[in-house]
């Protein structure tokens, strides 16, 4: 197993000592970057199935869609950060949701992107699924649901940019997306399927959920997971934690925080060595992050995904070469640094022109 791992991006081979059932096979490739100055880091894991000439699959796809499954919501942050819900004078509205919100990100650095997902019957499901096709994304996959609203969550911007979540959603449309309204073919075609762990909460969405992951495995499509970790929203911890990791030899692609590692193995350090350790490596170093004042850490880690999901679909090959996988790794981690400094998450994600004039910055 191979890691892109520290503040800024270092790449080599690890393994999972705890728990067990976080534990990967040989031949992962797992990540993490910090775009930005904050406690929560993205890592990034890459399964080497989803590498070029294992089994011929993926990389045989002439087209480099990515399909994301999952919620789509409405996000209304506080105009003034460091404040409670309560003490707020006022909330901009901002559509969101994480695999929506890769799947703008994507979309908006040039790539091909189509999203699947339920919302209400609504203003905010018409709005949000109106602002899919204005951001060039597929939103074939759209269900409505004349008896659910559309989600709503509250976030709460403490002083240093990061965030508290309440959840309207009882429940939302979203968790109500059945297998028979799935579109398979869509599924089938892409190249990468993303998908979160919010989807795996209840049912009939989970079920869905499910079916959708096997479809795409089944057509040798490749597949990403966010576990997203949004507590509130789970019954209990030990739930989540079992909810997360029951998918989690499914994937391909693991997107994680430290967070989220903390969290997986009951609070061991993800920067420990007895946690995270070095077995065996073809290459290995640091990707330095960004440097920049967070006003909004919402969308960060997605807009990180898009990044580098947008490239792997264009081409698998980068993984194998350490300079062109360093080149993948500064624009993720230039994507995640550019969308924190606006509030919102979807309004806030970067155009492939803005992320490299940002990186041509660095250079100068």
């Amino acid at each position: 197993m191979a890691v892109l791992h520290s503040n800024g991006f270092c790449f080599a081979a690890v393994a999972f000592n705890h728990p067990p059932s976080v534990s990967h096979g040989a031949g992962a490739v797992k990540a993490s970057c910090s775009p930005f100055s904050s406690p929560l880091v993205p890592l990034l894991s890459l399964q080497r199935q989803a590498v070029p000439g294992n089994n011929g699959s993926p990389e045989t796809k002439e087209n480099s869609l990515v399909v994301c499954f999952g919620e789509m919501l409405i996000d209304f942050v506080p105009t003034t950060n460091g404040l409670s819900l309560a003490e707020a004078p006022a909330f901009k509205k901002a559509p969101g949701g994480a695999p929506a919100n890769v799947a703008v990100g994507i979309a908006r650095l040039g790539g091909s992107s189509a999203f699947i997902g339920k919302v209400g019957a609504d203003e905010f499901g018409y709005m949000l699924a109106d602002i899919l096709k204005e951001n060039n994304v597929n939103n074939e996959g759209m269900r409505f649901d004349p008896g659910a609203r559309t989600a709503l969550a509250f976030v709460t911007l403490r002083k240093d940019g990061e965030r508290e979540f309440m959840f309207y959603r009882n429940p939302s449309a979203d968790m109500l997306l059945q297998e028979s309204e799935l579109d398979f073919d869509l599924i089938r075609k892409a190249k990468i399927f993303h998908y979160g762990s919010i989807s795996l909460i209840t049912e009939p969405c989970k079920s869905a959920h499910l079916a959708a992951a096997k479809a795409a495995k089944d057509a040798g499509v490749i597949v990403s997971y966010d576990p997203n970790l949004r507590l509130p929203l789970w019954q209990s911890a030990d739930s989540a934690r079992e909810g997360i990791l029951s998918i989690w030899n499914t994937a391909d692609i693991i997107k994680m925080s430290e967070e989220e590692i903390s969290f997986l193995t009951k609070g061991e350090d993800p920067y420990d060595d007895a946690v995270v350790r070095i077995t065996q490596s073809d290459f290995s170093g640091r990707v330095k992050g960004l440097k920049v004042d967070a006003v909004d850490t919402t969308g960060a880690g997605d807009a990180f995904v898009a990044g580098i999901l947008s490239q792997l679909a264009a081409d698998l090959s980068l993984l194998q070469e350490e300079d062109r996988l360093r080149d993948a790794l500064k624009f993720a981690n230039a994507c995640g640094a550019l969308t924190v400094m606006e509030r919102g998450a979807i309004p806030a994600l970067p155009s492939k022109e803005a992320v490299t004039n940002a990186m041509l910055k660095l250079v100068a």
